[in-house]
């Protein structure tokens, strides 16, 4: 006798697993690919180590990546959370003054129009271009990169935070002013629910832009960071290393996206 109720447990299971290879096949066969593109240039000799080369070096450097041999030599993994800790602190300051900025430009229209020409003026503004008023300000290079990373993570945030503002629909508004709401409510019960996928789109942005940008500071201001760490393999000559960071900050960046994205999708859920 036929089932009817559906698709047996075998069935399911064997859709599943046609779905799971079908989302990872792809992305794996464009690392092939990339893999395969590097071995063949790189097989002849020349500067470039070839993916053996480099998959050995990684090998050595992630046996141990936190080991400490003084405040210039240590593990590639104290210096992830070295550039970790300052983009976290300059983009946790970038958020809570970039996000409540942005309510304020797209709820009052005066203010905006008072803003928005400074804010045209900073942004185009290279990241990298704040830091010499950094260090001139805050006289040691730590601060200084915390405060690029500052300055770079603010307007992907207000923009886009002052954008799902005004586009809240005026019905929504007129209703709160016959209900006499006040302004916190206003803005905690009606602005936010219909800000928050714009809100999180600035954030995702911003913390790309905030993670691209303290490599190439960390790398003008020295110190402890993934950063400096290429800088220095690139004065030894280590190239394989440098390639390892690359690919390193490629990941980190993708993981501080991905997170960025669960989290979008589960408070857009849950609202």
């Amino acid at each position: 006798m036929a089932n009817l109720s559906g698709p047996s447990s075998t069935e399911a299971d064997a859709a599943a697993m046609r779905a799971f290879l079908g989302a990872l096949l792809p992305p794996l066969m464009g690392l092939m690919l990339l893999v395969g593109i590097w071995h063949l240039a790189t097989m002849n000799g020349g500067s470039i180590p070839t993916p053996g080369k480099t998959w050995e070096a990684a090998a050595k450097l992630f046996a141990d990546p936190f080991y400490r041999n003084g405040p210039n030599d240590q593990g590639i993994g104290w210096n992830i959370l070295a550039s970790l800790q300052r983009v976290a602190i300059g983009f946790g300051i970038a958020a809570l003054v970039g996000i409540p900025a942005g309510f304020i430009l797209g709820r009052f229209a005066t203010m905006a129009s008072m803003v928005n020409p400074i804010i045209s003026l900073l942004r185009p503004v290279s990241p990298l271009a704040w830091l010499p008023i950094g260090l001139l300000v805050f006289k040691k290079a730590d601060p200084a990169a915390t405060w690029t990373i500052f300055i770079c993570s603010i307007w992907p945030m207000i923009m886009n935070t002052a954008q799902g503002v005004m586009r809240v629909p005026q019905d929504y508004l007129n209703v709160a002013r016959v209900l006499n709401l006040s302004e916190w409510k206003i803005v905690t019960r009606i602005l936010f629910p219909s800000v928050l996928p714009y809100m999180l789109t600035g954030i995702r942005l911003s913390i790309g832009t905030a993670w691209l940008v303290i490599v190439a500071a960390e790398m003008l201001t020295g110190g402890v960071g993934i950063g400096f760490w290429v800088w220095d393999e690139w004065n030894n000559l280590k190239v394989e290393h440098i390639i390892i960071a690359i690919f390193v900050i490629g990941i980190v960046g993708l993981i501080l996206e991905q997170t960025l994205l669960l989290l979008a999708r589960r408070l857009h859920t849950e609202a």
